[in-house]
């Protein structure tokens, strides 16, 4: 079992909880941070047992940040060579089962742009979300100016990240940026139950699901239709698809293998 010092993993099948766990650096995200989780990812998207992932962080904060002390040794030369943090942008992107961000205290940076390539946002009451790049002369390298502004719209986009304001949870969840907003304390409640939900339905039809939505981020609308035509067409080759259609004539609760 692989043992990690910046993050904590753990699996309660089908549902795994990545916790981010840096608390003297506010969560803040580093190149060791972002190794592990890419290496916890590895490991539960080719585990068949798990079927939907939460990641979070603590009560005070989910992710400040990229880490600056770290950042601020760097040369525009040395941090495009090194790719600064983009395998664990990538990774989460391109996880094949549902990931989803449960937020409390503060996602800021590097932080809402880990949270933005999740599925699914839920946070709670008095959550911060941002993009404070600008304040320290640098702007999101993380997917921010294009996540934020498809999820937000141009014109909040732009206000965000030109000014470094902060959006409360509140507001976050008006502007389609946030799923759900709880009460303090039952983020990781509500987001776990989330997951459950999710995890109970047919795996290669949520995973499909997924893959065809995130394609629409990417592809012209003729594009997205033609991916989600052919998902549709070889879902119909799985066990899955027989056994939940059996079910549902049949009236009784489907049990779903996953093939």
């Amino acid at each position: 079992m692989v043992e990690y010092q910046t993050i904590s993993v753990v699996v309660e099948k089908p549902i795994a909880t990545v916790k981010l766990s840096r608390p003297d650096a506010l969560n803040a995200l580093n190149a060791k941070m972002a190794h592990e989780l890419v290496v916890a990812l590895d490991s539960l998207d080719a585990d068949d047992s798990v079927r939907c992932v939460v990641l979070t962080g603590s009560d005070k904060v989910f992710c400040a940040g990229a880490d600056v002390k770290e950042m601020a040794q760097l040369s525009a030369a040395e941090i495009s060579m090194a790719d600064h943090l983009r395998p664990v942008w990538e990774r989460v992107w391109r996880f094949r089962k549902p990931i989803i961000a449960a937020l409390s205290g503060y996602a800021l940076g590097g932080g809402l742009e880990l949270a933005m390539c999740c599925d699914i946002i839920v946070a709670s009451e008095g959550t911060k979300l941002g993009q404070p790049e600008v304040n320290i002369g640098i702007i999101p390298g993380g997917g921010g100016t294009q996540r934020l502004t498809r999820a937000v719209g141009k014109y909040k986009a732009m206000e965000m990240i030109l000014t470094g304001g902060m959006m409360s949870a509140d507001e976050a969840k008006a502007h389609g940026l946030v799923n759900r907003v709880v009460p303090t304390g039952r983020y990781l409640e509500e987001a776990t139950k989330l997951a459950s939900e999710i995890a109970s339905k047919a795996p290669l039809a949520v995973r499909s699901a997924k893959q065809a939505i995130a394609g629409s981020q990417e592809r012209g609308l003729s594009e997205g239709i033609e991916l989600e035509r052919r998902l549709f067409y070889e879902l119909f080759g799985s066990e899955d698809r027989k056994e939940g259609m059996s079910a549902f004539l049949e009236k009784r609760k489907p049990n779903f293998s996953g093939r």
